[in-house]
């Protein structure tokens, strides 16, 4: 019997036309102070638009707002620049009243029209977006994306405070759409006088502002004291150094120069991490939307056969490839990772079971087993990890021959439909964009992503599935928010039925924090402002 698992808060959010803010601030908070957090790479950019990579996401979270957000440390929906919402009865209007006295960095009140000039942009071909198709419900969208129409249709502006936005279909993501940092709300003057460059020049509204960024070196945010959430931010300001290697940074953070090394505990020194008290009390772990898996092309022999995918799900040790990583994982036993809405409770999966892989096998027709390939990203640990998998598979007779690759080469090596018979999805595995079940379905195992250049690269298309998980998606009505769940916790049963994938592990995110910061270990590994919650963390020693 299987248990679906469901968000509670998430069901009564969504419930609830007008949402209070349902966040407490936590008591012992203190203001002011400044904190460093490091970084290997230097920031592409911090345009909302635009950005779309771990490590720019939390930094825009922290200088721009959208009508939507999410409490913090959780994946519950909670209202943002939009004060409430109303949804018509058909799913298809949804009205947000939106704050007073909301201003920008630039010292503007917000208005109705940048929430309208700001969609229009994010969907506009010229900007480029990469979340520009998380848009497409809404009505209009198809001519804005094609350039035939300057605006979408769908967004009107009612007066300075509501906006209206109809949408072509009921979408229960809506919401959660609302809340990417794609539609974080912009000023039209700011955009135009950057002259392109508003990546580097960026404002908003939210709890940070930029104050300098020097390529190549740090950038450093600091407190928007006119922010529209009381007592938000704590800290008055940030400094991210770039360019600092990880082992680097552990050690600056030993020695009290740095308060979080953004890129996590190098692999190379977790062990040692972990076995010293004094650093292991504080690391801070916690699950995240994310699964790592082989992709299996049901378009190349013999992987088109349904029973030599499931034995190559039986010959997988799970348990063998997370101690390859240190432990930082869980084993999957499904596409979605446990602490996402909808993930069904109670089955196993394939259990790990040679001798039931090899009847399967022979079952099939490959007694004698066959020769493949294994596609891999070439960075540690992931050529390690594909090793283990190819001395599983040849437990039961298959001859895996590893290509290791430049993390492009296997992205286009999947996205072809004869070219990459298995993939380790390793160093490029799904991370959600936002936290409902449907994230996981299109782009990497609907029809839709099954295409050249596309994310499905187990180019698997049932078409009935998808059937039912664009049904589960126009469940917008509040009260079927439990029934829509468990139509998707259907729809991820039956794909493991067909078994396009070996879902191997879900990782934990592990970070460290100095002794000086202050806040719930939650805000530090944020599901949804990766990595970190900035807005809420502080210090307790300035």
């Amino acid at each position: 019997m299987k248990r679906l698992l469901t968000s509670t808060a998430l069901i009564a959010a969504l419930a609830a036309p007008a949402m209070a803010q349902d966040y407490t601030p936590d008591p012992d908070a203190q203001q002011g102070g400044a904190i460093t957090i490091t970084y290997k790479d230097d920031v592409a950019t911090l345009d909302p638009a635009i950005g779309y990579d771990w490590q720019n996401w939390s930094m825009i979270k922290s200088i721009f707002d959208g009508l939507m957000d999410y409490v913090p440390g959780t994946t519950e929906l909670r209202p943002g620049l939009a004060e409430s919402y109303e949804i018509s009865e058909d799913g298809l209007t949804y009205t947000f009243k939106l704050r007073d006295g909301v201003t920008f960095h630039n010292g503007r009140a917000m208005t109705a029209e940048d929430v309208k000039y700001s969609l229009d942009r994010v969907t506009a071909p010229e900007t480029q977006s990469p979340g520009a198709g998380f848009f497409g419900a809404i009505e209009g969208y198809d001519a804005a994306a094609s350039g035939e129409a300057e605006e979408l249709s769908g967004v009107k502006v009612i007066d300075d405070r509501t906006v209206e936005i109809t949408l072509t279909r009921p979408d229960a993501t809506f919401l959660h759409v609302m809340a990417l940092n794609f539609a974080s709300v912009v000023p039209q003057e700011a955009v135009e006088a950057a002259g392109g460059d508003f990546g580097k020049e960026p404002v908003g509204t939210g709890a940070f502002k930029l104050g300098e960024w020097t390529i190549g070196q740090r950038l450093v945010f600091e407190k928007f004291e006119d922010h529209w959430r009381e007592g938000v931010p704590y800290l008055d300001q940030i400094t991210f150094e770039v360019g600092q290697e990880p082992i680097v940074a552990l050690l600056r953070l030993q020695n009290g120069e740095v308060d979080v090394p953004g890129d996590g505990i190098p692999p190379a020194k977790f062990v040692e991490v972990m076995n010293d008290p004094a650093q292991a009390e504080r690391v801070v772990e916690g699950g995240q939307l994310h699964t790592g898996y082989i992709t299996l092309n049901t378009q190349i022999p013999p992987f088109d056969d349904v029973k030599v995918r499931q034995a190559v799900n039986m010959a997988i040790n799970k348990d063998r490839i997370i101690q390859i990583i240190n432990g930082r994982a869980v084993p999957a036993n499904q596409p979605l990772p446990p602490t996402m809405p909808g993930y069904t409770e109670g089955p196993d999966g394939y259990a790990y079971d040679i001798e039931a892989a090899r009847a399967l096998l022979a079952e099939a027709g490959h007694e004698d087993g066959f020769e493949t390939e294994l596609y891999v990203m070439n960075t540690d640990p992931n050529p390690r990890i594909a090793q283990a998998i190819q001395q599983d598979l040849s437990q039961i007779g298959i001859d895996a021959s590893i290509q290791s690759l430049a993390q492009a080469n296997v992205i286009a090596a999947g996205g072809e439909a004869d070219q990459a018979p298995m993939i380790w999805s390793g160093g490029m595995a799904w991370i959600a964009d936002f936290p409902d079940p449907s994230n996981f379905y299109g782009p990497i195992l609907g029809c839709a992503g099954a295409v050249p250049g596309g994310w499905n690269w187990s180019w698997y298309c049932n078409e009935e599935l998808d059937a039912m998980a664009a049904e589960a998606d126009a469940m917008a009505d509040p009260a079927q928010a439990e029934a829509r769940l468990g139509k998707w916790s259907d729809v991820y049963m039956k794909v493991m039925e067909d078994a396009p994938w070996v879902p191997v592990f879900n990782e934990q995110r592990y970070t460290m924090k100095s002794e000086r910061m202050g806040g719930d270990d939650a805000l530090y590994v944020d599901p949804v402002s990766i990595p970190v919650n900035y807005d809420y963390v502080y210090v307790t020693e300035q």
